[in-house]
């Protein structure tokens, strides 16, 4: 059917009531659905207003909104609190878990040929397609996959197809994906709606998802002068062009080109959304590419708490540390259950400066020990946050007592890089 909805600019502002009238056109188009599931993301995409559009959906359809599966992947599943917080007013009824290890259908193969393809030989094997068993099974005349575009590390542009095959996907689609994206190239990727991940998905999606009635809600979310969120554009439709218009548009408002290399980064982690390093690396993947080398990347994280999200990663990390490229890669072929969690190791890839910077976590509930026991600097985060005030400092460059540093008071919302670290 193509798409519904279109309405997007670097200067548009879609207020809440906005939303809400273009999803309702968007489903009026559709014609009368009676039995809807909504697939939006959890707490850690707060930002992406997917939370108001679940809402507006709630509203719209009424009874006919069966049931909420929000899109965890190997986060931890949202808290009643949690719930309230994105989707109020949405009944907790209503809510599913994502259990990511055990709850999936594997709908198909993306054959090992077309891996060692678009990997370039870096990997040679199948990669099942799955998805939980509610979208695949659920019977629903019609799945919303709500969520933002958004420069993504492991799949270059986040969302559409991801948001079913790995948000909720499983242990080997998630850990597969995320391997093949680290090991071909974390800076190859980031920003770029077309790769080799993506092509993956793609291929998946064409083969496996095209009898199931799902139709992309995708927002993009800028930041606007006054440092306040802004959501730029919505595109609703049911193939991959709703996915491209949207990633268009977030090159043009979350791609931030530095004049030159930063000597000094200074990222926030908002307390609600981020609570540990598996989360929280954002700030390191999402500035690298704009970091001076010998750099310093001060990262302040009052919630964090943890190194993974889920017990096992959590103990993986700790085991192994974020060490860079050769020794995780050294580390899977000598250790299986690091090869049993291929996602994990993409995530001590994607979290390490590969030497090349300092990384200063700063966390609110998180010891010395375990910081540099996995190879990061540890800052205390009561003397940093005052030192380096995030009320204080405004996006972008700062002077503080002589020094100029870079502010980031989001890295979930951009990708900065310096055109030196752009292959194109």
């Amino acid at each position: 059917m193509g798409m519904f909805c279109a309405v997007g600019g670097v200067d548009v502002e879609l207020g809440r009531g906005q939303l809400k009238e273009l999803l309702a056109e968007s489903l009026e188009k559709l014609g009368r659905r009676e039995s809807v599931l909504a697939v939006p993301p959890d707490i850690t995409r707060l930002h992406s207003q997917a939370g108001v559009l679940t809402c507006a959906a709630r509203e719209l359809l009424g009874d006919r909104l069966k049931a909420v599966l929000p899109a965890i992947g190997t986060h931890a599943a949202m808290t009643p609190a949690q719930l309230d917080h994105m989707y109020p007013g949405v009944p907790h009824e209503l809510f599913r878990i994502h259990h990511w290890r055990t709850d999936v259908e594997t709908l198909g193969e993306v054959p090992a040929e077309f891996i060692y393809q678009q990997s370039e030989g870096k990997l040679n094997v199948p990669w099942p397609a799955q998805t939980n068993r509610l979208i695949s099974q659920g019977g629903f005349d019609l799945i919303l996959s709500i969520g933002q575009v958004v420069p993504h590390e492991v799949i270059g542009m986040a969302n559409y197809n991801k948001n079913i095959l790995i948000g909720a996907g499983g242990r080997l689609s998630i850990n597969l994906s995320h391997y093949m994206g680290a090991v071909y190239g974390m800076e190859r990727i980031m920003g770029r709606a077309e790769n080799p991940v993506r092509a993956v998905l793609n291929y998946a999606s064409d083969r496996f998802l095209r009898t199931l009635p799902i139709v992309y809600v995708q927002t993009v979310v800028g930041r606007r002068a006054d440092g306040g969120l802004a959501v730029r554009g919505l595109f609703i439709g049911d193939d991959v062009e709703c996915f491209h218009r949207a990633a268009e548009l977030s090159l043009k408002v979350n791609f931030e080109l530095v004049a030159e290399p930063i000597k000094k980064a200074v990222v926030y982690l908002d307390p609600h959304e981020f609570h540990s390093t598996w989360l929280g690396n954002k700030a390191v993947y999402r500035t690298r590419m704009a970091l001076a080398d010998g750099a310093e990347l001060i990262i302040l994280a009052p919630a964090v708490r943890a190194f993974g999200e889920d017990k096992t990663i959590d103990g993986l990390i700790r085991k192994y540390g974020y060490r860079g490229t050769p020794a995780t890669l050294a580390a899977v072929e000598a250790n299986a259950d690091l090869a049993a969690e291929l996602s994990a190791a993409a995530h001590l890839i994607h979290g390490s400066s590969e030497g090349r910077f300092t990384i200063t976590w700063c966390p609110g509930r998180m010891s010395r020990e375990e910081l540099e026991g996995v190879g990061f600097k540890y800052g205390n985060y009561a003397e940093m946050s005052e030192h380096y005030n995030p009320d204080k400092l405004s996006h972008g460059y700062n002077r503080l007592d002589g020094e100029e540093l870079f502010f980031v008071s989001n890295p979930g919302l951009g990708l900065w890089a310096h055109q030196s670290r752009l292959s194109n």
